[in-house]
Order: structure tokens, then sequence, then C-alpha cells
């Protein structure tokens, strides 16, 4: 006898039995993934597994070697510190003999924050020293998260560049600087840098129009508020 059809209280048809038409395509479903984990079930297994192994190696490697490593360089870097900041730039660099420098703590952990830091302090005490092309080769390890220091980086670069007579070096770092965190301390400032340099260089249109950016986008900066005087030596008034 064929099976007798009634609505449910949503109108849908429903057997005999009480089960709409439409749950049947969702029990199939269910069977269909039923059968394709049991036919791929190592598969399946082995990516979970393979995943919570690549979870728990990834905690273990930060919990158990990375953050006692970044505890052991900031012991190990302190002296360095001290000695920077009190311009014992050499001290800082390669230690006292009892203390470590930052070279030694750049060796060992240099994969580390505190290693990264040491690399741009490093770079800062090359320079410093007279020793321009060993602080650029530092500072161009440093990455720095935070972008005023990175700006002050890429700065001090161009600082070291035009020491060593490499006038286009020294200005496209300064725009480097000036244009990577924009703001009215430190872009008019390296601006103001590469505009001078552009101008002994001889690069006069380039000069005009860097200190003319400045005198437009950052007027209240110190460097902005004396640009007509250097525009006015370069023969452009208004």
């Amino acid at each position: 006898m064929a099976a007798t059809k009634t609505k449910d209280p949503q109108h849908r048809e429903v057997h005999k039995s009480g089960i709409p038409h439409q749950d049947h395509g969702l029990k199939d479903s269910v069977n269909k993934a039923e059968v394709f984990y049991q036919k791929n079930s190592k598969v399946i297994n082995i990516v979970g597994i393979v995943i919570i192994v690549l979870i728990g190696g990834y905690y273990g490697y930060k919990n158990l070697y990375v953050k006692p490593r970044e505890k052991k360089a900031v012991v190990m870097v302190f002296k360095a510190q001290q000695y920077f900041a009190k311009d014992s730039f050499r001290l800082a660099l390669q230690g006292d003999g009892n203390n470590y420098g930052y070279l030694q703590v750049i060796n060992r952990y240099g994969n580390t924050k505190v290693g990264n830091m040491a690399e741009y302090s490093a770079g800062v005490c090359y320079v410093r020293m007279g020793e321009f092309q060993k602080g650029i080769d530092y500072l161009k390890k440093f990455h720095a998260d935070d972008k005023i220091v990175q700006a002050m980086a890429y700065g001090l670069m161009g600082d070291a560049y035009m020491e060593l007579g490499k006038t286009n070096e020294g200005i496209s770092y300064y725009q480097e600087a000036a244009d990577y965190n924009d703001n009215d301390l430190i872009s008019p400032l390296y601006l103001m840098r590469a505009g001078l340099a552009s101008e002994k260089a001889g690069k006069t249109n380039d000069a005009i129009a860097i200190f003319k950016k400045i005198r437009d986008k950052y007027p209240l900066s110190a460097e902005g508020r004396d640009m007509d005087k250097y525009l006015a030596r370069l023969g452009v008034t208004q």
C-alpha cells in the first residue's frame, strides 16, 4: 500500500512516518559525510595530529625557547646599555672584559628583540666613533616596530653616507626617514637635511622643492618657520 502524505504545521509534506521530505536530504548529507570520513579517516586523522603538533610546537618554542632567550639577552645587555648612556661607545660595543658588549649580545642572541635593538645601538656606536660603514651595516640589519625609531635609523644612515661623501645615498635615506613616519617633528628635520645636502650637491631645483615642501606642509615646525630665508638664498621669493 502506498505511503500516505500529510501536512506538518509548517505546511511541509510529511510521510506517514512523520519525517518531512526535506529531512531526507539532510540525512543523505550526513550519510555521505560518514562514508567520506570512513574512506579518508587516516588522512583526516593525520592532518588533525599535524595541526595539533604544530600548535603545540609553536607554543613550546615560544615559551620554552624564545622567552628564556629574551630574558638572558636582557641580563647580558645591561652593562652595555649603561656604557652607551655614558657615551662610552667602544666599551658599549666590545664590553669591558667582565661584562658583555653589544657585539657579544648580537652574536649570541641576534634573533631576539633585545638582539635586534643591540644592532641599532651598535650602529649608533660605530657612527659616533667615526666608523661610518660599519655603522651603516648594523643599522641596515635593524628593523623596528616603532616607526619613530626606524625613521631615526634611516636618518642616521643618511648622516653616515654624507660623512662617507656619498651624497646621493645620504639624500635618499634622509627622505626615507622623513617619509617613513610622517609627523611635524621628525619629517621636517630630515627633509631639512635632504634639502641642505641637495643644495650642497648643486641640485638646486631639488633643494627648492624640498624647502617648499617643508614651508607648506610643516609651517609650524622649527624648520618651517625659517624656510623663506633658505628659499630666498636660492632665489625664490614670494
